[in-house]
């Protein structure tokens, strides 16, 4: 039996991850940055331009390349993947499961909370 503590660690392992400037720079170079924090956080943190917003819980339905519903401009195997979530551990574990369906996936260190404190860019919603 695993610990979460375990689970974590074994899921980075093998995993791709970026301080929040290069996820930023890949981003900017084209790589797919999506963002699965929840709705509410988004709204009240603020979001990232340069992401994509996908639900954690939908998220293997929309980068599943093989999948009908399937988010066919980050779904694909020849473009680089980079997850964020709030602090960097749902993430991991999503990027994790992502590669199991080949595709280039990784995330951010630290999730929105790193990005916020490298000053990187975010929009806030008028609400």
């Amino acid at each position: 039996m695993l610990t979460v503590g375990e689970l974590l660690e074994d899921a980075r392992r093998n995993l791709p991850r970026f301080v929040p400037q290069n996820a930023y720079k890949a981003a900017l170079g084209g790589a797919a940055l999506v963002d699965i924090r929840s709705e509410s956080q988004r709204r009240d943190d603020g979001e990232i331009a340069c992401a994509t917003p996908i639900a954690r819980n939908v998220l293997e339905w929309r980068l599943d390349p093989a999948c009908p519903q399937r988010d066919r401009g980050v779904a694909r195997r020849d473009r680089v993947v980079i997850l964020l979530c709030d602090e960097g551990y749902q993430s991991s574990l999503a990027a994790a499961t992502l590669r199991r369906f080949g595709l280039d996936a990784g995330d951010v260190i630290g999730g929105f909370q790193a990005w916020r404190a490298a000053g990187l860019p975010i929009e806030r919603s008028g609400g």
